[in-house]
């Protein structure tokens, strides 16, 4: 057999089983985090052409005002996802969820207190997230830990991947990095 046929097809063969291989890593999946400064809403940022269970687009961030509601309308979201308690400080739900309404947005609150012991509520806010009658969303907090905790469970529940992963994608999103994995550590440990 000719000796360049045969390098041709081990090169083939190296290509083709290291794509299948089931240790490649979910991390050089992911797709790119935009961060946007000028806005009014703390720490934001955003995943287009995300492959995940919450749609192509998602977007997180901190505290988000009222205002910020037409805005978040002109970047394309359809739905804004509340993870703020009504009496936490600064919150105004009911102004933020008239804004919303006002903006043409579906707004869920579905308030998450990790230190609860509540976790009902991430079965909800998985839910809502992979609901494709709520594509795209917008979820936060206040300073987009919670919801960066959320959207890594997500990402080891529903999509699949391994928390490494999860865990490199929710630290370019959560405020509190070293917070947002500690739960998510706990919580999973919890589920098996």
């Amino acid at each position: 057999m000719n000796t360049n046929l045969v390098l041709c097809l081990l090169a083939t063969c190296v290509i083709v089983l290291s794509s299948c291989s089931p240790s490649a890593s979910k991390a050089a999946e992911q797709p790119p985090i935009t961060r946007t400064e000028d806005t009014d809403i703390d720490n934001y940022s955003r995943i287009d052409e995300s492959s995940g269970f919450a749609g192509s687009t998602v977007g997180f961030g901190g505290a988000t005002p009222a205002s910020a509601m037409s805005w978040l309308r002109g970047e394309g979201f359809s739905t804004v996802i509340n993870l703020r308690g009504a009496d936490e400080e600064g919150c105004d739900l009911e102004g933020c969820r008239a804004a919303a309404d006002g903006a043409g947005l579906n707004y869920v609150h579905l308030p998450f207190d990790p230190a609860s012991g509540d976790t009902q509520v991430i079965d909800d806010v998985l839910a809502a997230l992979g609901d494709e009658g709520n594509h795209p969303v917008y979820i936060h907090c206040h300073s987009a830990t919670r919801a960066a905790a959320l959207w890594m469970i997500g990402r080891v529940l529903k999509d699949g991947w391994e928390f490494d992963a999860a865990r490199e994608e929710g630290d370019k999103i959560a405020a509190k990095p070293i917070e947002a994995n500690l739960f998510v550590k706990k919580y999973l440990a919890s589920r098996r």
